[in-house]
């Protein structure tokens, strides 16, 4: 069943606005991600940034800006990258492990 060109003109919106948030908060989003891709991509991602901040991290502190390395206030608080060619499925596992050790990590006072 096809969709009405005006609800896949608006998916395609939608898709491309929460697809333009992942990039500068730090993650790439293929041309290739369907929009449900992108959509469990967010949910990682805030669900990484929830642990983060339940554990004591500081996002600002933590996330250096945009295509630089920056030096983290606690590096197990970095975000991990996606790596070039990373296949949603691996990049979500690779950031719920990130997440699961984010909220298990004690910072350093």
């Amino acid at each position: 069943m096809t969709q009405p060109r005006d609800e896949s003109t608006e998916i395609t919106r939608v898709t491309q606005e929460i697809a333009d948030r992942l990039r500068t908060r730090g993650i790439d989003v293929l041309d290739s991600d369907s929009p449900e891709d992108v959509v469990q991509l967010l949910e990682a991602l805030e669900g990484f940034e929830r642990a983060v901040e339940s554990a004591g991290g500081d996002l600002m502190m933590d996330e250096p800006p945009s295509n630089q390395r920056g030096e983290p206030d606690d590096p197990h608080f970095l975000l991990p990258k996606r790596k070039d060619g990373e296949s949603t499925a691996d990049y979500l596992t690779r950031l719920t492990a990130a997440t699961v050790a984010a909220r298990k990590h004690k910072p350093h006072s």
